[in-house]
């Protein structure tokens, strides 16, 4: 029998939960699969997923922060019988390759978006092209997030993006605070699409590109597309799937 690994963040909560679990331990079935139990808030869960990206692990999240949209709920009573019988979903990263004004090139994965924001008290002028066509040729704007479906009820539903379910295969593109043109209101596109975002004018109005939480300043091109070769296997109580709580936020959403 594989055991499973269990990983937590520092708080107290997150401790109190890792002991209970490592107690119960062998109660839990993880014979077919390496799994890795994650405790923390989603930030933590984020962090967790990029440093095993080359993994084949299954992780189920336990929550232990606020909102916890990438976790499960933590039950001392039913939460070993829930990761039992916990059923899986498959998601893929975005991928950001930037270029900076010294012409440095990096790259980072993002599971939720990447966000293009202004790095001064100017607004951003942007163009924004997929392959070879234009979606947008100037916008100016306090920047623009590129949302996956994973991510979509995060960042981009705060800046009134579109939530996009798990199996759309779309990614969404959405303005933050656009000032010019006002009513642009973004687009979505197919999850195959390879977005090239410039900024053009680096000089006076530079920006960041933050891929989840990792920030590359003063870049100057910024390109954009779904990695599909590496794949996270997440695994969810039954009745509370990635997909019944994206579901629940579209619901709401036409509600209000």
């Amino acid at each position: 029998m594989i055991k499973p690994k269990i990983i937590s963040d520092n708080n107290k909560k997150s401790l109190r939960i890792k002991a209970h679990l490592t107690k119960n331990i062998k109660k839990i079935k993880s014979i077919k699969f390496n799994l890795i139990i994650v405790i923390g808030g989603d930030g933590f869960m984020l962090k967790t997923l990029k440093k095993n990206k080359s993994s084949s692990n299954f992780f189920y999240g336990i929550n232990s922060g606020n909102y916890g949209f990438l976790m499960n709920k933590f039950s001392p009573k039913h939460t070993i019988k829930n990761l039992n019988k916990a059923k899986m979903i498959t998601i893929s990263p975005l991928e950001m390759s930037v270029k900076n004004k010294q012409g440095v090139l990096r790259k980072s994965i993002a599971i939720n978006e990447v966000s293009i924001l202004r790095q001064s008290r100017q607004a951003a002028t942007l163009s924004i092209k997929s392959g070879s066509k234009i979606i947008i040729k100037k916008l100016i704007s306090d920047g623009v997030l590129v949302s996956t479906p994973a991510g979509s009820t995060a960042y981009n539903l705060s800046v009134h993006g579109p939530i996009l379910s798990l199996n759309s295969k779309k990614i969404s593109i959405s303005p933050i605070s656009a000032f010019r043109p006002r009513r642009w209101r973004g687009k979505i596109v197919s999850d195959k699409s390879k977005l090239e975002i410039k900024n053009l004018n680096p000089k006076k109005r530079p920006i960041s590109a933050v891929a989840d939480n990792q920030e590359v300043r003063n870049a100057k091109k910024i390109i954009i597309k779904t990695n599909k070769r590496i794949s996270f296997n997440l695994l969810y109580d039954k009745n509370r799937s990635l997909q019944k709580k994206i579901k629940v936020e579209q619901l709401r959403r036409e509600v209000n």
